[in-house]
């Protein structure tokens, strides 16, 4: 090893999701949405000025907060914006994880979650889920510097009743715990109806997934202004322009095109429960999933051949190659013709590989 490889950080990094490339391709691997952002965006990004990007952009986004407080009835200092919900919540730890006792978070969940605590060095217990995945809020009524988890949680997709949510949080108004919420405008209330009663929640909330906007990558979280002032202290800490001005701008019109954005959620919420049913007649089982994806396993074939098998027909879905996730496939909910495409390979492949005894059977209950 040379002398200066002994001071290097090191990490086992969060690995993203596949950016498979081409036309003539069906992508449910990613969990973005299947449908364009909102007119409103588009007229935006014609009529943009390109003079405009020579200066920089405003450090605080202060049009995008107006535009969201104004949204969710909140005050603008209640508001924090950043580069994804990704870069808030990498954030938020950073911030808000400091007291040397271990941050709690389910041992099922996103994976990034585990490299950030290794990252800035952050303790953690991971409580199991129970047998049928749901988080177990007892499990997060012990001693400890935080707590986050994702509602409706990831890869599963079970949505945890504010109910259950409020039991966490007031278990632990000693600590800042935070609500994860990339996918809840698919699913039930939002913990943002607690802001008023705890000053130590936070949620976050995205663009990426229910406005269509991943490729612009805007986040943002909500919280008591004391908990906003401190993710802003140590964002400019170290890079006051996180946000660019083309994402800002185009970031208002989402938020303002309320009815655009009311249509593709139902959408995608309809897609689903209909894909619910029909991958259970093709002998499928799934947690009852509240995000946009579900989260599958076949009762006969195993999820890792599905897998391949659906990857050479350039159908890309997601598979963890983890304990209790290796048997099942996360798989995005597309448009309506994306979806049709896959039941239709998936009925000619389960016929294929058992032929049709199986499947008759299921279609028959």
């Amino acid at each position: 090893m040379k002398p200066w490889e002994a001071n290097l950080r090191r990490v086992v990094p969060y690995v993203p999701g596949e950016q498979p490339k081409g036309s003539n391709l069906i992508k449910l691997n990613t969990n973005e949405n299947p449908y364009p952002p909102s007119p409103l965006v588009q007229q935006v990004q014609l009529e943009m000025e390109t003079d405009d990007l020579r200066k920089y952009p405003d450090p605080g986004a202060l049009c995008l907060v107006r535009s969201l407080a104004k949204y969710y009835g909140l005050q603008e200092d209640q508001i924090f914006v950043g580069v994804g919900s990704d870069d808030v919540l990498a954030m938020a730890f950073l911030t808000f994880f400091n007291s040397g006792k271990p941050v709690l978070f389910p041992d099922i969940t996103y994976s990034f979650y585990k490299v950030w605590a290794d990252l800035f060095h952050i303790p953690y217990e991971t409580p199991a889920l129970d047998k049928d995945f749901a988080i177990v809020s007892g499990d997060y009524q012990r001693e400890n510097g935080g707590v986050v988890f994702p509602n409706p949680n990831a890869p599963t997709g079970l949505y945890m009743p504010l109910e259950q949510v409020e039991e966490i949080i007031k278990a632990n108004q000693d600590v800042i715990v935070i609500v994860d919420e990339a996918y809840i405008d698919f699913a039930g209330p939002s913990a943002r109806e607690l802001l008023d009663s705890y000053e130590n929640l936070l949620v976050v909330q995205t663009f990426s997934k229910s406005r269509s906007m991943a490729g612009l990558r805007i986040g943002f979280a909500m919280g008591h202004p004391d908990l906003i002032r401190a993710l802003n202290d140590v964002k400019y800490s170290y890079n006051s322009y996180t946000m660019n001005l083309p994402s800002q701008c185009m970031g208002v019109a989402a938020v303002e095109d309320k009815a655009y954005f009311e249509k593709r959620v139902r959408q995608i919420i309809d897609t689903r429960e209909r894909a619910k049913l029909r991958l259970k007649e093709l002998g499928f089982s799934s947690p009852d999933s509240q995000a946009n994806f579900l989260f599958v396993s076949h009762k006969s074939v195993p999820a890792s051949a599905l897998f391949e098998a659906l990857r050479q027909q350039q159908i890309y879905v997601r598979y963890f190659n983890a304990p209790r996730l290796d048997n099942s496939l996360r798989i995005t909910i597309g448009t309506d013709e994306e979806m049709e495409e896959l039941f239709t390979f998936l009925e000619a492949y389960l016929y294929s590989v058992n032929g049709n005894g199986d499947e008759a059977d299921e279609r028959g209950k």
